[in-house]
């Protein structure tokens, strides 16, 4: 799928390579994970009751909600694309000055993911699914522009926890 974006940002340059990612990774999930997961929130807000601690409870109950949507909505499928001047996520251009570093987790069939370590500690890392792709023309060519995280060796835990216990 192309990316579409406005070329307002005339200087994109070329798409070197695109592809089409989920929002985020839906999971099968089965009766007794949904048993479970009821139980322990229903657990978690009655001790935030007790405790009169009902932001915390709020908290766990907007989780749910998150949690329902996400199992009942389809994920949106979102363009990425590698230019000659950053990347496309979506609508959304972060050229490689922005980026501080990438790396790549490639531990098939759990793990293929591409990540991008924003240049300001506010941000959030971007986590990119390379599907099927091979990661190492992409490595390659990414090399070019950003410094390749070395010690990046395993999958972030918060992103393990989340395919583990399927919350993401």
């Amino acid at each position: 799928m192309p990316v579409n974006l406005n070329r307002q940002e005339a200087n994109l340059g070329n798409i070197i390579f695109q592809w089409t990612v989920p929002e985020y990774e839906r999971h099968q999930r089965s009766r007794r994970w949904f048993m479970v997961m009821i139980t322990l929130g229903a657990l978690l807000v009655v001790y935030g009751l007790l405790a009169r601690n009902y932001l915390f409870a709020l908290i766990i109950v907007l989780f749910g909600v998150i949690l329902y949507l996400h199992q009942v909505q389809e994920p949106l499928q979102v363009p990425f694309a590698i230019t000659e001047t950053g990347i496309v996520i979506g609508r959304k251009f972060y050229r490689y000055s922005e980026l501080k570093s990438f790396w790549v987790i490639y531990n098939p069939p759990q793990v293929k993911n591409l990540y991008f370590a924003p240049g300001n500690f506010i941000r959030h890392r971007l986590q990119i699914p390379l599907l099927d792709y091979d990661p190492r023309p992409v490595r390659e060519y990414l090399s070019q522009f950003l410094a390749e995280n070395l010690d990046e060796e395993e999958e972030p835990v918060s992103d393990r926890l989340g395919r583990v216990l399927k919350l993401h």
